[in-house]
């Protein structure tokens, strides 16, 4: 009897933890998607925007990068900076999401032309 009581609290616990998983997951996936944009547009010969919008997306999920907006790619200061915003999935990615987003920063040194 005392199980029946306390098994939907232990369920709200789980669903509690699975959805702290998926805030942290999508922190990580931001983080590492900025980085990599970073990279690919400080490396690029030409067309470093196109360069840096195409690796943000690359090791995306499907569901953190159809809800994914355009990332901000731009030198600044000798660095290649981009930022990256991700919406937080309710439970199930890809079907419903966070009002709020997630912002992942990078940055990389750009390397000069070697013409």
């Amino acid at each position: 009897m005392e199980f029946l009581g306390v098994t939907p609290l232990i369920i709200l616990l789980m669903i509690a933890l699975w959805q702290c998983a998926l805030i942290g997951y999508t922190f990580s996936l931001a983080g590492n998607s900025a980085d990599e944009a970073a990279h690919a547009g400080a490396i690029a010969q030409s067309m470093r925007g196109q360069a840096c919008r195409d690796a943000a997306k690359e090791n995306l999920p499907d569901a953190w990068e159809d809800e994914m907006k355009n990332p901000r790619c731009r030198t600044s200061g000798g660095m290649y900076k981009a930022e990256v915003k991700l919406q937080v999935p309710v439970l199930v990615p890809g079907v419903l999401n966070w009002p709020f987003e997630v912002k992942g920063n990078g940055a990389f040194p750009v390397e000069a032309d070697r013409r």
